[in-house]
């Protein structure tokens, strides 16, 4: 035999015995995702290699067998509820990763069905990570609720269904409107705020927390008694839908399809859009991806893609699995595993001494994590978090990293990690603890854990805007003795930096540079910097915008200071006793003698057009920044915060406005746009 022929003998083997692993490992992921509700493959592992088992079986054809996970919508439906077998099979959409991926799967589209696919444009939906089901009307009344199943047949969990309020019992419409039988299909999911109330009640009845909100909203749907799942406050999004045979439809395109399932009384989710282009495709894509999925109460895992004309999603049809005229555009994985691998704590800028999680780096959210906040060690107890211990790692937009909870199952029974200490004693000066509610505190202002974290604040981008002036250039600059408050910071010479490990020449005089610019900075980023108890970046802006100069606030007296709107009691008493610490005034002087600017250049104008008024900003504007919008608001007297509540008076709306809106109009605020907020300012 030749060589040329046993190496294709022994490729051929390991390809057969490749692909063989792969089917048992994604088989049994489907069992432990579908069936036991307890998935063991992280999804971009799973769709790693189901790509990598569909590259061998096109290569090899005769790999393919008929158990396949390729050739399989899902996993068998679990024996303990009766099974539905579906209209029409809900089967499941293919995967992209990348820009590229989704243009690859046009072109194959306009392949089939030519360039029509491009001239109707397409529709770009969230997709919901949460459990799929389907809902059979018949004649406008619900007769069955139905999990996903195996994608022919699922599991009848009507009585479950039927607990979830937003799903109508009875479409609505005249009768006759709707079809005779009508399959709905749509996704259960479980909002954040009630995942994250559940697993504390959980918690504090020392049961096992859930994975993540798609595992506890599909556990819920499963549950023998229904009354356990009417407790829970699931929630329901409907997109799409199945009729047998040729039934006619009151819509032509996916966007109809969404506004008359709408008109149905069946919930939609926000943030659907009609693109043009593919290029629109992609940008609704990364806007969802990076500025609005941060803001939403529920989770997604990226944007269903589909063909907008409906008689073209026909023309285009399935292939196998999955269909022609849709794909899923993948985000990266906000919730991920990986292993607590000790605790430690820092000390901050107030005082208050934080715990904080060392883990395995893990990607979750796009980006590689190696530390997640713990808030206090009142919360780590009663999370049961334990050195060693494997932990559930949620990040979603720019959040930080929080360690949702342990892996009980995956926890040594017979050898469980010790639980931790909690300290007594601060671990940066040794001072004793002070316990206040959930949290400890070093009262030591001489502090060096303290003093750290202050500097660190003072130079932060938000304050004072020190480039180059690093976390590690500062421990540097203070185990040098260098420094040693933030006015030292402003006696540094380029002789006493260059000397120091990783400094140069040119580095030690940009620095100079950089420290003698934050000279210029505003009053306001001045106030925030010094990190003043209780006063933030948004409190800091009110006074020196109300009071123009340092020196205005130093001789104010509690009273005055709270007499400005937006700063209550507690802010006020922290700055007056801040000005009257013999050690602050003596920081401030010399501050002063560096030249440091004392006064704001805006004061608060004349004008009173939104005086007493606490207003939100929400989605892009079309001129102004948030920044800038934010600031004219201010000016006028008013208060700009984050979120919608019943104490917003406004809510100042641009495009793509989101779940902000929603909330606003539910509660009544009153919502203007750019060219009525101009208006009442007289611009």
């Amino acid at each position: 035999m030749s060589v040329p022929k046993r190496s294709a003998e022994r490729s051929a083997e390991r390809s057969a015995e490749r692909s063989a692993e792969l089917r048992r490992t994604l088989e049994q992921a489907s069992v432990d995702y579908y069936v036991r509700d307890r998935p063991t493959l992280p999804d971009r592992e799973y769709d790693t290699l189901f790509r990598e088992l569909q590259a061998l079986e096109s290569a090899h054809p005769e790999l393919r067998t008929p158990d396949s996970p390729t050739m399989r919508v899902g996993a068998e439906p679990a024996t303990s509820f009766a099974k539905h077998s579906h209209l029409v099979p809900m089967i499941s959409l293919a995967n992209a990763f990348s820009d590229d991926e989704v243009g690859e799967w046009e072109a194959r589209a306009v392949k089939v069905a030519g360039p029509a696919v491009r001239k109707t444009g397409y529709s770009a939906e969230l997709k919901i990570d949460g459990a799929a089901v389907s809902l059979t009307y018949r004649e406008g009344v619900l007769v069955m609720g139905a999990t996903r199943g195996n994608g022919a047949v699922g599991e009848d969990v009507t009585t479950n269904l039927r607990t979830i309020r937003e799903i109508p019992l009875r479409l609505r419409g005249k009768a006759g409107t709707h079809p005779p039988l009508i399959e709905i299909r749509g996704e259960v999911y479980f909002p954040f705020d009630a995942f994250e109330k559940l697993n504390e009640e959980r918690t504090e009845a020392g049961e096992p927390v859930f994975a993540n909100p798609r595992n506890s909203a599909a556990g819920s749907l499963r549950q023998q008694d229904s009354a356990i799942t009417a407790a829970r406050p699931l929630r329901f999004f409907g997109y799409a839908y199945a009729v047998p045979g040729a039934n006619s439809l009151p819509f032509e395109t996916q966007s109809e399809l969404l506004k008359t399932l709408a008109s149905w009384g069946i919930p939609t989710a926000p943030h659907h859009s009609h693109c043009r282009t593919l290029a629109d495709v992609n940008a609704q894509a990364h806007a969802i991806e990076t500025k609005i999925r941060g803001e939403l109460n529920f989770g997604i895992d990226g944007i269903v893609v589909k063909v907008e004309s409906l008689a073209l999603q026909a023309e285009l049809g399935d292939a196998g699995r999955e269909p022609r005229w849709a794909i899923a555009r993948k985000f990266a994985a906000d919730i991920a595993e990986t292993k607590l691998i000790r605790i430690e704590v820092n000390v901050g800028r107030t005082g208050k001494i934080n715990p904080y999680a060392v883990l395995e780096p893990v990607e979750v959210g796009g980006t590689t994590v190696s530390r997640a906040t713990l808030h206090n060690y009142e919360l780590v107890k009663q999370k049961d978090l334990r050195e060693g211990d494997t932990v559930l790692l949620k990040r979603a937009g720019d959040v930080i990293p929080q360690v949702i909870g342990p892996v009980p199952e995956k926890r040594d029974k017979k050898h469980p990690p010790p639980k931790p200490v909690i300290p007594k004693r601060c671990p940066a000066c040794g001072t004793p603890v002070r316990a206040s509610e959930k949290d400890l505190f070093c009262d030591n202002d001489f502090c060096e854990g303290r003093r750290l974290e202050g500097i660190v604040h003072f130079a932060s981008r938000g304050a004072m805007d020190i480039d180059g002036l690093s976390y590690a250039r500062i421990e540097q600059l203070l185990d040098a003795g260098l420094i040693h408050d933030l006015a030292d910071l402003y006696e540094l010479k380029e002789a006493d930096i260059v000397s120091l490990e990783r400094f140069a020449e040119k580095s030690a005089q940009a620095l100079v540079e950089a420290i003698e610019t934050s000279k210029q900075q505003p009053l306001s980023r001045l106030l925030f910097g010094l990190g003043i108890r209780h006063v933030g970046a948004e409190a800091a802006a009110l006074l020196a915008r109300n009071f123009g100069k340092l020196d205005a606030i130093a001789k104010a007296s509690a009273d005055e200071i709270e007499a400005v709107h937006g700063i209550g009691p507690t802010i006020a008493a922290s700055v007056y006793e801040y000005f009257h610490d013999a050690r602050m005034t003596k920081l401030i002087e010399r501050l002063r003698t560096s030249g440091m600017t004392f006064s704001e250049p805006i004061r608060a104008s004349s004008s009173d057009a939104f005086k007493g008024l606490t207003v939100v900003i929400t989605g892009t504007l079309p001129t102004l920044s948030r920044p800038e919008a934010k600031a004219m608001i201010q000016d006028a007297g008013g208060r700009v915060t984050d979120s919608v509540s019943k104490g917003t008076s406004l809510l100042v709306v641009g495009a793509d406005a989101g779940s902000k809106l929603d909330k606003a109009r539910a509660l009544g605020v009153a919502v203007i746009d750019e060219a009525e907020l101009l208006r009442r300012l007289g611009k």
